[in-house]
């Protein structure tokens, strides 16, 4: 691509990209539920999760790059960056939380964390429809309630791990309870990038509308 070229507006190349983002972050979720529900083959769908984290990585490196050599893009080189972060963060937290379900080997997963995944994944389903909504700025009361959900669902899943762990503390198993607490705290990681993302949604479109 020349230097023209480059410095005409990308919109529908960003917004594209994003898109493609918001369904790899997805996509994570929903291989990290089947997982969790189907607990089987556990190295297999670890792979798996690993797979599509590394096509998020890459996803991010295209964005970056074409962020460094663009001049006019449809939303602020800063906040576009920032979003494009904060999904790769909601990937990089459920891969790593899918990597410790296999090397720790876990012999069960406990319904608290069931219920927390299942969470994530509604909270990943209202990124991915905010993120999609933002190449029509005029979709603002849709951006809002999606948000106004992510937060909702991340205080939820505060609650679901915080009272995950204090059961974890009345067994006996020290070694399952740091195993199992360092896991709940990598999910409750992703759920709070999901918060993370939506104020930076919330922030792009306040900017733009």
């Amino acid at each position: 691509m020349g230097f023209k070229e480059w410095i005409i507006p990308q919109e529908k190349y960003f917004f594209s990209m994003l898109d493609k983002q918001a369904d790899t972050v997805l996509e994570g979720a929903e291989t990290l539920l089947d997982l969790m529900k189907n607990f089987d083959d556990v190295a297999d769908k670890r792979d798996r999760m690993k797979s599509i984290e590394r096509r998020g990585d890459d996803i991010v490196h295209e964005i970056s790059e074409a962020l460094n050599k663009t001049f006019v893009t449809p939303i602020d080189h800063d906040d576009m960056s920032k979003l494009t972060s904060r999904l790769d963060d909601i990937l990089d937290y459920m891969e790593s939380a899918s990597h410790r379900l296999w090397s720790y080997e876990i012999k069960r997963v406990p319904n608290d964390m069931m219920k927390l995944v299942e969470v994530l994944l509604s909270s990943t389903k209202e990124v991915n429809h905010a993120v999609k909504d933002l190449k029509n700025f005029k979709k603002k009361n849709e951006i809002a309630k999606h948000c106004i959900e992510i937060n909702r669902l991340e205080n939820i899943g505060d609650e679901i791990t915080h009272q995950a762990v204090a059961s974890l503390f009345k067994t006996a198993d020290v070694i399952e309870i740091i195993k199992l607490k360092e896991i709940y705290e990598h999910l409750e990681l992703a759920t709070d990038k999901c918060e993370d993302a939506a104020d930076v949604i919330k922030d792009i479109f306040i900017k733009n509308s």
